[in-house]
């Protein structure tokens, strides 16, 4: 049985799988295409049965790392899902299409609301992406190119074609993007704090949740991490910020503020924790940062794009209230 590759495909079987690769799917690593054809199925099982041999790709062996072209072949031995994954695989995630800032062919841009991860995993059944699959089945290609933090609202890019994907991806990893956010800081972030260049390290809490802090500039293990910072708005006892980044790792926006005396104001993680609980009573319910303004290179037509989500109701009514609000919040 030969089937055409590009959307969603049935779960992996038992039983062995000849996949012709598709447009939408040449120029992918073997390994990346096959974690995506087997739901379900372990990345630890998927190398393994690379690495075996029994994967073939064009009646070959190949390694993970080989690209795919249109019309090639892989053959995919009988594999089985566990009865957890069988279950999250015949609950679908329920389909959702989220308010589109820009769409075309080859791209969609849409304003992700806090509290939704972009995709499942680590706890989450689903996000954004899977949502989207569902609400659009006849999409044959549909990719992140970024990523939000699941607290945080706002620009989000989705590629529809790979070549797309591909070109948004170089853009982010070469710093050809510009990326700002709104964050609402504790206290009166000082004019002069322009940049914060702090390499960051991400490391695991006893219970397995991830944490990012930053290190010494000669920690081996510390990624160079840059934040561009401008006050946008001094308010009663914080600041509404513009913040930039010029390189995008985790936590970074989250992690610089804090190690500044300047937490974000509802960051669970980083944060000021009976600070945060008298903002909670003052109406803000979630933490304030905002992926505001995204700048790119188009990938098809070349154009430099500036696409903008504006704040969401939440977070401006809370930004009125602290502007009437006395010292004293």
């Amino acid at each position: 049985m030969k089937q055409i590759i590009g959307g969603e495909t049935p779960p992996a079987n038992a039983a062995v799988k000849y996949l012709t690769v598709g447009e939408e799917s040449a120029g992918q690593r073997l390994d990346n295409f096959l974690v995506r054809e087997l739901k379900g199925v372990p990345k630890t099982h998927v190398y393994r049965i690379i690495r075996s041999g029994e994967v073939r790709l064009n009646k070959g062996r190949a390694g993970a790392d080989s690209r795919i072209a249109v019309g090639d072949v892989v053959r995919i031995p009988p594999v089985r899902v566990s009865e957890r994954a069988e279950q999250k695989l015949a609950r679908p995630a329920p389909a959702r299409e989220f308010p589109v800032l820009f769409e075309d062919e080859h791209l969609m841009a849409v304003d992700k609301p806090a509290g939704v991860a972009v995709h499942g995993g680590s706890g989450v059944s689903f996000g954004v992406i899977e949502q989207l699959r569902q609400a659009r089945p006849q999409a044959k290609f549909l990719e992140l190119v970024h990523r939000l933090d699941r607290e945080t609202s706002g620009l989000l890019l989705v590629a529809k074609r790979r070549s797309a994907l591909l070109a948004l991806q170089d853009q982010f990893r070469e710093r050809e993007t510009g990326k700002t956010y709104l964050a609402l800081a504790l206290g009166a972030w000082p004019a002069n704090k322009k940049v914060i260049d702090q390499p960051l390290h991400k490391y695991l809490l006893a219970d397995g949740e991830r944490r990012v802090k930053v290190v010494a500039k000669d920690d081996p293990d510390g990624m160079r991490s840059v934040t561009l910072v401008k006050v946008a708005e001094n308010l009663q006892d914080c600041s509404l910020l513009e913040v930039t980044i010029k390189t995008g790792r985790t936590h970074q926006i989250r992690v610089h503020l804090a190690s500044q005396g300047h937490p974000i104001a509802g960051d669970d993680k980083y944060g000021e924790f009976e600070r945060n609980k008298s903002l909670q009573k003052a109406g803000l319910k979630r933490m304030f940062l905002h992926a505001w303004r995204l700048q790119f290179t188009h990938p098809a037509s070349g154009e430099r794009l500036a696409l903008q989500a504006e704040l969401p109701p939440e977070l401006t009514h809370f930004l009125d209230h602290v502007r009437a609000a006395s010292p004293q919040l």
